[in-house]
């Protein structure tokens, strides 16, 4: 599961990461929410990288009426290539999603306690993702994405049992070279960050409310990390 994430880093060191070619500016942002405007890395038809903005929430190119239709915002990777859902994305359309960690709660209902899975190197990185055009008869256009996820690692599984795929920089080209069309050259890339990857730090309940955005949401409830 994955339904908040953030990205922080300065846009060059983000550019440095993912080496799209396209210069693109933007803010910090530290509680990135499902239906909000998102940036993902893909190939253009040219096969070069871009960063290019989408809404996150996935509608599939056949549904016929998008506002009768809920937003995707995670795909199982599991089962993705078998989902009319997702299963031609998958094949056709990969992407990353840069991210300098995303939010798992732990807690009852009204007492949530929201935790930031970050990289215990800190920076970027970036989940696998899948993105359609959605086009209306109108000429109307909409982009979207999903982010991809799989079962927990043994850090993660303290707060949750699913967590998004990360692709390593060394498995970018791979994940996003879609010309052959087919799943079986990324199946492999499908699986849970190494343990040791990440760590986790509790921080301020301000974070569950989406509209609250700056840093103050990251602030630590406490002097340490759970791994």
């Amino acid at each position: 599961m994955c339904s908040r994430y953030t990205l922080t880093s300065p846009p060059e060191a983000v550019r440095a990461y993912f080496r799209y070619l396209n210069e693109a500016v933007f803010p910090p942002r530290y509680n990135i929410a499902p239906s909000q405007p998102v940036a993902i890395v893909r190939n253009t038809p040219k096969g070069e990288r871009e960063m290019a903005l989408v809404r996150w929430g996935l509608i599939p190119s056949w549904v016929k009426d998008p506002r009768a239709f809920k937003m995707l915002i995670n795909a199982r990777s599991e089962s993705a290539a078998d989902k009319p859902s997702f299963c031609a994305a998958l094949r056709h359309k990969r992407c990353l999603v840069p991210a300098d960690g995303f939010y798992e709660w732990t807690g009852s209902v009204g007492g949530k306690r929201p935790h930031l899975v970050r990289p215990r190197r800190r920076g970027p990185m970036g989940m696998a993702a899948i993105y359609e055009n959605w086009l209306g008869a109108d000429g109307s256009e909409i982009e979207t994405m999903a982010i991809l996820t799989t079962a927990a690692n043994r850090a993660v599984s303290v707060l949750h049992d699913r967590m998004p795929v990360i692709i390593a920089p060394e498995h970018f080209d791979v994940w996003l070279d879609c010309r052959a069309g087919t799943t079986a050259e990324i199946m492999h890339l499908l699986t849970p960050a190494p343990d040791g990857y990440l760590d986790i730090v509790e921080v301020s309940r301000k974070l569950n409310n989406p509209r609250n955005e700056g840093p103050e949401v990251q602030e630590p409830v406490s002097t340490g990390t759970l791994l």
